[in-house]
């Protein structure tokens, strides 16, 4: 099977900003987005029905080997925002997650990002999807067209 192509968005995660998340300035402190990138990423795991539990219960492990964030505007205490993911690359072993953190009540885009993980063994092997887990393998590909 080939690699599989660009997918849509998955949403429907909101969150709404706590005042520990802001800083001195009344902002939600950068580092906070990262944190929401990885609650979303854990529920749309938990949605295809291998969350990261159900992974580590196959002996597979996906550390983050890349992250970023670009910040489009100021997000407050108070404010809700929604978050969105989509399955960007997927090759059976490596897969690269695109983020976009939206304001709920105006759409406004307040940060965007990228992360990009692989799929190891507990001993730190790679492991490709495609060979060992054909049924998520099958899963990622599903959903990205389903996405489309």
């Amino acid at each position: 099977m080939e690699d599989c192509s660009v997918s849509g968005l998955y949403s429907g995660y909101e969150h709404q900003v706590q005042y520990y998340e802001t800083d001195q300035m009344g902002c939600v402190h950068h580092s906070n987005y990262i944190r929401w990138f990885e609650e979303i990423r854990s529920d749309y795991l938990e949605y295809l029905g291998m969350g990261y539990a159900q992974m580590e219960k196959e002996g597979i492990i996906s550390p983050v080997l890349t992250i970023e964030a670009t910040y489009k505007s100021m997000t407050r205490y108070g404010e809700r925002v929604n978050l969105q993911v989509r399955i960007k690359e997927y090759n059976g072993i490596r897969i690269r997650l695109e983020y976009t953190v939206t304001d709920k009540e105006s759409g406004e885009v307040r940060c965007t990002g990228e992360s990009s993980h692989c799929f190891l063994t507990r001993e730190g092997k790679p492991v490709s999807l495609k060979r060992t887990k054909p049924e998520w393998n099958q899963i990622f590909c599903r959903e990205m067209e389903r996405q489309v």
